[in-house]
């Protein structure tokens, strides 16, 4: 047996598990009595602790096994909970997902907490002194074998293939020389023999020599005990092998559980809290499959789509009725099948915001202020790739907001305000889009301040600066360069990084808006896609070449004559409800020849509170598309952000008009 071919596993069980330990140790730090909620933080590092021993991830079952030890006097009531213990808890379960995280990408794993192992075990033994017994101690983790439901598992599905289980204590001789020889000549044969599943002392320690002369090995083989005992007693100076049958204790229901999606995380609802109006479900059944067979599947679906286009273009241009019916016929199953294909690219947008409850409790114990965050709508599901994305612009969003945005506990006083600050966390669908809300109550932005420093800046006029709103002024943060050190200070922070932000935001088809009233508070507001695949676009005509323009960003198309097309400030505008709106010409922004008219069709599109008509040759329809990314060669098109192939075999361009509109 490969134990890689465990690791997806094995990291999808870590996550769901430092999410619960982070879940539950927020409770915890309010209702240190809630024995529930320490059972389960034990149960979690119980589990991470046996996971980690057998994939050979030393450092997170050192450290889950001090937690649980630790976890274990406060359950037994032998000592009380302390701040102090919440602390080094949350510091440990940060090491583990730092730890986790970094296996996730390839590396070891491996990270140094001894001091925290140190903290841990003062806690567990108040006459510990030195780090040195400390980390001896951390390492003598499974020493009776305790086999975790993982551990189990492996052995379940070695011995339904016909394996036999053993523990294997191997004696060396008291005069032993080099006792790391030795055992690399015992696990040379046993490799030969079978798989390795666990060791104690583990690897590494075996590797150092931290250990007197005994280690025990837990084993899966054909081979029969008379066979194993030979090989090992053929190793020079191997005192005495001991070998017994491993027998699994846990009934096979329960080691099953492991393969079946973990029970949620009762919701916070003390410093942190989610809303919910019905109870949690019965969980439904269902299989672990690997992300790469989903993106295969949906890099199919894909080209699928494109053949479907293929094939309704070639019914229409045949005309036969028996074509047109069985196309239609294909084209609703596969809207049908487009659903479900998109569904399992959707993930609940709570892994995101499961980093956030520590980060707030984190930041606002640093600059000494009380923050309550309030989590809504955790569960709304996203496309996995803007999962991936948008957790650092909302890191930075709500780092800022806490950090900067509430007000110090002398100013909230001094305002009239509670001590405690407030943060909401929203997500939510509307139609075919997510909305992510990050509200406090804090003072709100400084127009004024704001306006000043845009004036000196140059980024508007003093004509501009006297009508702007207060969300107006607000936007001009996202402006690159705007902020400063200066703004650092006098704005709250407001400002920093955010063009990074919204850069961020807007490569991933999402919009970014801020409402802001002085005195009680600000809102950032996020509109994000539910997918990034396929989408639904407007095809036009730009001479003789075909261009899609994503339907998000379409208010409407019109018709627009000669003599209602006007001239401000040296660019052409139309009158759009009441609101005058500049034209620009597509075929002179990608250098293609302007033919002129007497009318021309106009595709008007919004970007924030911009908007902007695109004057093209032909409006052709609506249609899927399959977004593609250009190539590298392509890559520095203006407002180019894809291209998909058309039912003709053409390729068309995708038109980003959040790009046009930005200046």
């Amino acid at each position: 047996m490969d134990l890689n071919e465990y690791l997806g596993l094995f990291l999808d069980e870590s996550i769901e598990h430092l999410q619960a330990i982070n879940s539950s140790l927020l409770i915890f730090e309010q209702r240190l009595d809630d024995e529930a909620v320490i059972d389960q933080i034990f149960r979690s590092a119980h589990t991470l602790k046996g996971m980690s021993g057998t994939m050979g991830y030393d450092a997170i079952a050192d450290l889950t096994h001090e937690m649980e030890s630790a976890l274990d006097l406060v359950r037994s009531k032998t000592q009380p909970a302390t701040p102090e213990l919440i602390d080094v808890l949350f510091v440990a379960a940060e090491q583990l997902e730092t730890m986790v995280e970094d296996i996730s990408q390839g590396g070891t794993g491996k990270l140094d907490v001894t001091t925290t192992v140190i903290r841990l075990k003062q806690f567990i033994d108040p006459d510990t002194e030195s780090g040195k017994d400390t980390v001896k101690a951390a390492g003598t983790v499974m020493m009776n074998f305790e086999c975790d439901v993982y551990s189990e598992s492996v052995v379940r599905q070695s011995m339904a293939s016909g394996y036999q289980a053993y523990v294997i204590t191997v004696e060396l001789s008291a005069d032993v020389i080099l006792k790391a020889a030795r055992v690399y000549m015992v696990f040379d044969r046993l490799q030969n023999l079978g798989d390795v599943i666990l060791s104690n002392p583990t690897s590494d320690e075996l590797e150092q020599e931290q250990f007197e002369t005994r280690f025990d090995v837990l084993f899966v083989t054909m081979k029969t005990a008379e066979d194993i005992q030979q090989e090992i007693k053929a190793v020079s100076e191997v005192a005495q092998v001991l070998i017994q049958p491993f027998e699994v204790s846990v009934e096979p229901a329960a080691a099953a559980t492991l393969l079946e999606p973990v029970e949620e995380t009762p919701a916070v609802n003390t410093s942190i809290e989610t809303s919910t109006e019905t109870q949690t479900p019965i969980a439904a059944k269902t299989i672990r499959v690997n992300l790469e067979r989903i993106d295969r599947l949906m890099n199919l679906f894909e080209e699928f789509i494109i053949d479907r286009g293929r094939l309704e273009r070639i019914a229409a241009e045949v005309g036969s009725s028996d074509l047109t019916e069985t196309v239609e016929r294909i084209k609703r199953g596969t809207n049908e099948l487009q659903s479900l294909v998109l569904t399992l690219r959707m993930m609940p947008i709570e892994q995101v915001f499961n980093r956030f409850p520590r980060m707030v409790r984190s930041v606002s114990k640093d600059v000494g202020k009380n923050i309550k965050l309030h989590i809504t709508g955790a569960e709304t599901e996203l496309d996995r790739t803007v999962i991936d994305e948008i957790g650092d612009p909302l890191v930075h969003l709500i780092r800022n907001a806490v950090d900067h945005g509430i007000e110090s506990k002398a100013d909230r006083i001094s305002a009239g305000k509670p001590v405690e600050g407030n943060l909401s966390l929203r997500a939510y669908h509307s139609g075919n889009r997510v909305f992510i809300e990050i509200e406090d109550d804090g003072a709100g932005i400084n127009q004024e301040r704001v306006t000043k420093i845009a004036l000196e800046k140059g980024l508007l006029t003093e004509e501009e600066a006297t009508l702007l709103t207060p969300e107006e002024a607000a936007m001009l943060l996202f402006a690159p360069g705007f902020s400063t050190a200066e703004t650092v200070t006098d704005l709250s922070g407001r400002g920093v990084g955010l063009d990074v932000v919204k850069s961020k935001i807007e490569s991933l088809g999402g919009e970014v808006f801020v409402e802001t009233k002085r005195g009680e508070g600000t809102i950032f507001r996020i509109s994000l896609p539910l997918t990034l695949s396929i989408i639904s676009a407007m095809l036009v005509k730009l001479d003789q070449e075909t261009y899609a323009i994503p339907l998000t960003a379409i208010i409407e198309t019109t018709s627009l004559k000669q003599d209602v097309i006007l001239q401000a400030h040296r660019e052409k505008v139309f009158d759009f409800r009441g609101q005058l709106v500049p034209l620009i010409s597509l075929n002179q922004v990608y250098g293609l020849p302007h033919v002129e008219a007497d009318a021309y069709s106009v595709v008007v599109v919004r970007s924030g509170e911009k908007l902007a008509g695109l004057m093209v040759s032909e409006l052709i329809g609506q249609q899927e598309i399959v977004m593609k990314p250009l190539g590298s060669y392509l890559e520095g098109i203006r407002a180019i952000s894809g291209a998909t192939i058309l039912g003709d075999g053409q390729v068309a361009l995708i038109i980003d008009s959040n790009a046009l509109l930005r200046k």
